[in-house]
């Protein structure tokens, strides 16, 4: 089983190996994981009785450890809390800092000092001591964390704090009894032994403020995470009986029937059962496109209704939706660790011992060099104070938290960091082709009429498809839209063969060539149509007239083509695998832009064939959205599933894509070597700044050139080295795709024949505001009320209306425009 913790007082990595460690040592304890940024601990045990155990295991490394039941708004409370807390010891300690700094340096830069101070050394003393005094108070967690992570032999980045500014103070107030053991109390202070007062103070106040900073920025990694918790609506209005009521979310249940008004958010997942609307669906697909839903369509929570009236029927209420399952997959990716992390982790392992070696090493070496205590404490204490492991600490998560983060705002869930790292190594694209490229259902795409028109032969297909529930009949009526047809009765299903109604008092069939043959009626084979994917569906009356034939097959998606074209800019092989025969698959695959094509492929030899790539060197993706494409998407390096797929598969994949357009693929690819580049730029920093700091530090300088860093520069310079970490991260949420297919204004206008007596413009204008079916026919009436004005037609998705015939453009615009929408070009 699995829990969770809240783990206090973790400050750095070496803190959350350390928890880490520990926890992992107790029998029973199968896997743990430290998220060092939310300050939890997952653990997976064999029962819930090692709860205590575990609790005091990880107290007794020095740190608080309480079982996780507080909701995230809780949480979000008390962290708000830690934080002005913080900012009031702050304020506190910049106040007592500045007075401090005043007397003690304020000579140095021309500042007046007021005499008494100058006039005896031991009142200058107790006058630091009594102003150093409340900073270590306000700051004494440090203090108290740190030398009981030393105790327990498991020194953090608080330790270091500690011992560097602990050593200042100690070493001040011995050198207060020297001054007080002067001859005659009143000597000047530049003739006594330093004070370190304010380096102490310094180093308290300027590390307190970095960590204010650091906080502020990682609050910020979650905000991906905290926007979709806040799309959930808080109250939902229930249908019960006659009367409605509006009750809290959470009350719902499953089988009850919501309403949504125009304007609403939808509060569950469910289906329609009365109305029909609008939905906007961008905060879960990324899709800016509203989307036309009726009785039977499918809508999810935090949808918004944006126009119509729904009655919904509550399939998946509370944290069953499908919103609570992206929470809750972006929050584990955000804190999973990726393989590049296991590094740093190591490294801050063993980061702060080493540390603590060097500033004894550098202190004990200055001595030996005849150089005075002052000096030599000066450069061990510089030493602890800038070699903070947070930056190292932080460079890995900070940037996953906020790539998964991103990633779920474009409609790309990552289900773990590993899935992130991987995606930026693959150099191969595998597609399966049936609902991943095509729309996995079948389409109109030809009409081949005998004797009458292409009309005549798609009204009389649809009255007799009108009653069959084959996915062929539904592509007929599809197509036939919103034609009127006449009614057939006496429908008939003709199992393996087709169907046959009777239309006007005669008799008529629609099917395949087998029922052909039984009518004694001669059909061609449309062999050249069969090699393209397309399956024929022939049309006859009962006196034995062949009427046609109508074409139909699973086509691509629209964007199915461009999306390809993306992938093999970013220089990625890309396979379509398709169990069709090896002519069809070639046609599909030309039709995409595919050059590499893996056909006949039974759906058991997917996984085999994927198998076999990463055998030959290749880093492979699989796309995939069936049950078949399960084993493939398992056994690929990295396997993605389409929003549309089916259960098992987007169990099966690393990463859902929560649309239909593959262009989610490439956003994910470019997002992953978006981060991983996040990454490398933050451990080189981290790595960088400590190699160079350290031996600075140690006074590797002073010989040659006499240069020497203070304890306060340390402080400040290693605040500012963890601050620049998180907010380097901080840029993956600014991320944005630049593969997509630009898309530009343009107005096309084409000449369709040199024997038309007219000549026939088709203008293309893109229109901004356009959001649903009514904004359609807004735009198509404003435009054909336009003088030369012979069609109009308007495509939602790509926000264009064509315009045919010989209108005046600008009266075109101004119609558009008089409608209440917004021409872009």
């Amino acid at each position: 089983m699995k829990l969770k913790f809240q783990i206090s007082g973790m400050t750095c990595a070496a803190c959350s190996a350390r928890v880490e460690k520990v926890t992992k040592q107790i029998e029973g304890v199968s896997n743990v994981h430290v998220n060092l940024l939310a300050g939890t601990m997952n653990v997976d045990v064999q029962d819930e009785s090692l709860v205590d155990r575990i609790a005091t295991a990880v107290t007794a490394a020095g740190y608080g450890a309480t079982l996780s039941d507080k909701k995230e708004k809780q949480i979000r409370d008390v962290n708000a809390n830690a934080n002005k807390n913080m900012l009031w010891r702050i304020v506190l300690s910049f106040a007592f800092l500045v007075v401090l700094m005043y007397f003690t340096m304020g000579h140095m830069i021309g500042i007046p000092v007021p005499h008494w101070y100058h006039a005896n050394a031991m009142t200058a003393a107790l006058l630091q001591l009594l102003l150093t005094l409340p900073v270590v108070h306000l700051n004494r967690s440090y203090f108290s964390r740190g030398f009981k992570a030393l105790i327990h032999r498991a020194p953090n980045m608080d330790s270091l704090i500690a011992v560097g500014a602990g050593a200042s103070l100690i070493y001040s107030i011995v050198n207060m009894f020297k001054i007080a053991n002067n001859v005659g109390m009143n000597g000047m202070a530049g003739s006594n032994p330093h004070l370190y007062f304010e380096s102490a103070a310094m180093i308290l106040t300027l590390i307190t403020f970095g960590k204010f900073l650091e906080t502020r920025a990682k609050g910020k990694t979650g905000d991906a995470i905290r926007k979709l918790m806040d799309l959930a609506p808080k109250t939902a209005t229930v249908k019960l009986g006659d009367r409605l009521m509006e009750i809290p979310v959470e009350e719902v249940a499953v089988g009850e029937i919501v309403v949504v008004r125009s304007g609403g958010r939808i509060p569950v997942d469910g289906v329609v059962v009365s109305g029909n609307g609008s939905i906007d669906q961008s905060a879960l697909t990324g899709e800016s496109i509203p989307v036309e839903v009726e009785v039977g369509s499918k809508v999810s929570a935090a949808t918004i209704n944006v126009e119509g009236y729904l009655e919904i029927q509550a399939q998946k209420v509370g944290e069953d939706t499908t919103l609570s399952q992206i929470i809750r997959m972006v929050e584990e990716a955000g804190g999973s660790k990726a393989p590049i992390a296991r590094l740093a982790d190591k490294i801050a392992g063993v980061f702060v011992p080493v540390v603590m070696a060097i500033a004894l090493v550098s202190f004990g070496a200055w001595m030996m060099l005849k150089q005075d205590f002052a000096f030599a404490l000066n450069m061990g204490i510089s030493v602890l104070v800038i070699s903070c492991p947070c930056a190292l600490g932080l460079a890995t998560p900070v940037a996953i938290m906020v790539g998964t983060g991103r990633g779920a705002t474009l409609g790309v869930l990552f289900k773990n960091a590993e899935a992130l790292e991987r995606l930026h190594k693959i150099d191969t694209v595998v597609l399966d082709k049936t609902g991943t490229l095509t729309q996995g259902k079948p389409a109109v795409t030809d009409i081949l009429p005998v004797g009458i028109s292409e009309n005549e032969l798609l009204s009389l297909a649809a009255s007799i498809e009108s009653k069959s529930e084959h996915p062929f009949a539904q592509a007929i009526m599809n197509k036939a839209g919103d034609m009127k047809y006449p009614a057939s009765i006496d429908f008939e299903t003709l199992p393996g063969r087709g169907v046959s109604a009777v239309l006007d008092g005669k008799k008529y069939f629609g099917g395949n060539s087998r029922l052909m043959e039984l009518l004694g009626i001669s059909v061609s084979d449309y062999e050249e149509y069969k090699q393209e994917g397309k399956t024929p569906l022939h049309f006859a009356c009962e006196d034995g007239t062949f009427l046609g034939t109508i074409m139909a097959s699973d086509v691509l998606k629209p964007d199915s083509g461009d999306a390809v074209d993306c992938l093999q800019k970013m220089h990625l092989d890309v396979v379509m695998l398709s169990g069709d025969n090896a002519k069809t698959a070639a046609s599909v695959a030309g039709a995409a832009g595919i050059d590499h094509v893996i056909s006949e492929v039974l759906p058991d030899e997917k996984a085999n064939v994927i198998e076999q790539l990463r055998q030959n060197g290749h880093n492979v993706l699989m796309v995939g959205d069936g049950i078949n494409d399960a084993p493939a998407l398992a056994v690929a390096d990295v396997g993605m599933s389409v929003g549309s797929g089916t259960d098992i598969a987007i169990e099966s994949a690393n990463v859902v894509l929560m649309h239909n357009s593959l262009h989610g693929i490439a956003d994910a690819m470019a997002l992953s070597r978006a981060t991983m580049r996040n990454i490398k730029q933050n451990l080189f920093w981290a790595f960088f700044y400590n190699i160079l700091g350290i031996p600075v530090a140690a006074g590797a300088l002073y010989p040659a050139f006499g240069v020497q860093l203070s304890p306060m520069i340390g402080a400040a310079a290693m605040s500012v080295s963890s601050v620049f970490v998180v907010t380097n991260a901080l840029r993956l949420r600014f991320f944005a795709p630049k593969y997509h297919k630009a898309n530009t204004m343009e107005i096309v206008e084409d000449v369709t024949s040199d024997e038309m007596e007219e000549e026939i413009m088709e203008t293309v204008i893109k229109v901004n505001g356009m959001m649903c079916s009514h904004c359609k026919a807004h735009v198509e009436n404003a435009c054909k009320a336009v003088e030369g004005t012979t069609d109009a037609v308007v495509d939602l998705q790509a926000k264009q209306v064509t315009v045919t015939g010989s209108a005046d453009l600008d009266a075109l615009k101004k119609a558009i425009v008089d409608a209440g929408y917004e021409v872009l070009g």
